[in-house]
């Protein structure tokens, strides 16, 4: 499940502080043994509270510090160590209550201050504001309340939590003393609400302005009873009577006049709810709803949330799944208020409004990575294009976002379902096909021959409509979907820039699906470079290489090169170079270069099938190419499989200009 809660805590831990004789030690010993002590000792033994007794189940250690037998070094430590601290003072002794501010809260306060970048017994940073308990001890003494004059002492303090009087004679509110001890901790004020503004703090409002978006589900800017039930069942497990959300909305009614409209909640209507929360002392149910929805005590997204543990073994990637496609899907669908399909950039602005900022930019990683429409705006299948392009490159980001727009809200559950994780690759040449849907394809060539164009070229319909364009840009990766013998993949092309052959490339540069090398073919010098890069680093490995020849619509040069294309092809066993144009190509080349990384242990067979298809077309052959192709996949390993993929490729198109 996606929900983090209190309970994560490994314990809590309560130090209690005072003056001598205001009955710290009979407080605890009478909780303890629910009995007044008749001898008490100077000081009491650290206990601890099993986590099955506590309202929060969470284990207690309680902590008493006795100025008689420790050190005031030994209670700065104890100050440190401690998650709240409990200041107790005689109820019927002025001077104890007037020491509460003329010494005790100033130490604890100094104390932290000094000590603020050490680490407590968790293992987390101790902040300068350690959370305050005041507790008024022995009020079978007197028949008055002392509650007014630590009210005062609480405005000037906003660490102090709580305050409670109580009896360690009568154990009248003893369990409750400790109670808010433990809300202090686990469901602490001063992260969401300013005392002296009785306001909401800037973190906590906006922690619940994103909650709202994210329940808001038709993007009305209201939750309708649909909507609230339905908020309230994600974050305490029950529906809303309707009893209790008529009243629930009389009461924002009478106190905030724009708090409903049209019979629904709005935005300052669902704030000012959270904000009587906290008024009324039940810190807990907002803290119930922050963390559902991923927050930790500082009202920051918990790492856990953001990026849950995913293992992925070598050689395997990472895909989005039914139930992230289909999520995203609902998403889109969601913000594209007017229905044309494409979401403009105001749409998109909208959207991630949940999130810290959009994870890419709408003006050129969007318009220069994946499919738009005319406008340049991107359209459902490119906003899936760009998810997919995002997963199998960073998929920790991919999770992020999906955190961030509430994916483990709706989905009740982690992102870790929204991500398919591929068997390995080694599997899937044993198996003599890929198990994948996207594909990676490093596109390499030198300055100048054409390469962005080809990428770029892969995202429109027109590809004469980017010839004379400039393609200066940071962008890499371009992202569209193929059919493969009728399956839909997604074929990612990464534009390597590498200035001379001589540079040398990294792995991350090299590991790829498929990679295709491209040369100028107008250019004499310029296929020198592809010969160079396939020796140095594709010619021993396993990796699908085509050759691409582009500019093909200009006059053919002879390349200043020990062989030609052609011959280089031949003799590294490669197929023959695909010459390719801007201006009068189709889409065959991104079709090959999906199927030759969908199925890379054919590409043999491949080259006897184009070899001899050539010869035909020239009339220097006879024989149908596929009776070649069988006899070069040999009787052993000609499989059904195998030749129907084989087969599929006679459908993509001949090589010639």
């Amino acid at each position: 499940m996606g929900q983090y809660t209190a309970s994560q805590r490994k314990n809590v831990r309560i130090l209690l502080v005072g003056d001598a004789g205001v009955g710290k030690t009979s407080l605890i010993l009478s909780l303890v043994s629910e009995e007044y002590p008749e001898e008490v000792p100077p000081r009491a033994e650290e206990i601890t509270i099993p986590a099955n007794v506590t309202p929060e189940q969470v284990p207690t250690n309680i902590v008493d510090f006795s100025s008689v037998e420790q050190s005031d070094e030994a209670l700065a430590a104890e100050i440190n160590k401690a998650h709240v601290v409990c200041i107790v003072y005689a109820v019927d002794d002025d001077d104890s209550l007037d020491r509460i501010t003329s010494h005790w809260l100033p130490l604890v306060r100094s104390t932290c201050s000094s000590s603020s970048s050490s680490t407590n017994t968790d293992g987390e940073p101790d902040v300068a504001r350690k959370p305050i308990v005041l507790v008024g001890n022995k009020i079978d003494l007197i028949e008055y309340s002392t509650i007014d004059s630590v009210l005062a002492i609480m405005e000037d303090y906003p660490e102090i939590e709580s305050c409670v009087e109580c009896s360690a004679k009568t154990l009248h509110n003893i369990s409750e003393m400790f109670y808010y001890a433990q809300k202090a901790v686990l469901h602490p004020t001063s992260p969401l609400y300013i005392m002296e503004e009785q306001n909401l703090t800037p973190a906590c409002k906006k922690s619940l302005v994103r909650i709202f978006k994210i329940c808001d589900i038709d993007s009305d800017n209201l939750l309708n009873d649909y909507e609230l039930n339905l908020f309230q069942r994600r974050c305490f497990n029950t529906p809303l009577q309707p009893q209790i959300l008529d009243e629930v909305k009389s009461v924002i009614q009478k106190n905030v006049p724009d708090g409903i409209y049209n019979d629904a909640v709005t935005l300052q209507g669902f704030l000012f709810l959270h904000c009587l929360f906290i008024q009324r002392g039940r810190n807990e149910t907002t803290w119930a709803v922050l963390r559902r929805f991923g927050y930790n005590d500082q009202l920051e997204m918990c790492k856990e949330y953001l990026r849950p543990a995913l293992k992925i073994p070598p050689g395997s990637s990472t895909e989005l799944s039914h139930r992230g496609q289909q999520f995203l899907i609902a998403l889109f669908e969601r913000y594209d208020r007017d229905g044309d399909g494409a979401l403009s950039p105001e749409e998109h602005k909208m959207l991630f409004s949940t999130c810290p900022s959009p994870p890419w930019s709408y003006s050129t990683d969007i318009r220069k990575s994946c499919p738009t429409n005319n406008s340049g705006w991107v359209t459902l299948h490119g906003w899936l294009c760009r998810w997919t392009l995002m997963t199998l490159i960073d998929v920790v980001k991919t999770m992020e976002y999906l955190a961030y727009l509430g994916f483990n809200v709706h989905e009740n559950d982690s992102q870790l379902v929204a991500i398919h994780v591929t068997r390995e690759r080694r599997i899937d040449l044993a198996k003599r096909q890929s198990s994948r849907s996207v594909y990676k394809c490093h596109v390499i060539g030198p300055k100048g021959s054409g390469k962005t164009g080809l990428c770029r070229g892969f995202l429109i319909d027109d590809m004469s409509k980017l010839l004379g364009k400039e393609f200066k840009t940071n962008v890499v990766h371009c992202i569209n979907s193929v059919q493969v013998y009728g399956q839909e993949k997604h074929l990612i092309l990464r534009d390597i820039d590498v200035r001379h052959a001589l540079d040398p490339l990294q792995p991350q540069e090299v590991n790829c699906d498929v990679a295709c090398l491209v040369y100028d073919s107008s250019n004499p010098r310029s296929f020198e470079y592809v010969a160079r890069i396939y020796i140095k680093y594709f010619a021993e490995s396993k990796i699908p290489v085509m050759i691409v020849g582009t500019k093909c619509d200009l006059e053919e040069r002879r390349q200043d090169y020990l062989m030609q294309p052609a011959e280089f092809c031949e003799k590294y066993k490669l197929l023959p170079p695909h010459l390719f144009s801007l201006k009068t190509n189709k889409k065959e080349l991104y079709t090959k270069l999906a199927t030759m990384a969908a199925f890379p242990r054919f590409q043999a067979a491949w080259i006897l099938f184009y070899k001899h298809r050539y010869l035909r077309q020239f009339g220097l052959m006879t024989e149908d190419p596929k009776v070649w192709l069988k006899a070069g996949l040999g009787v052993a390993a000609a499989t059904v499989l195998g030749f129907i993929v084989l087969k599929a490729i006679s459908a993509t198109g001949t090589h010639s200009r």
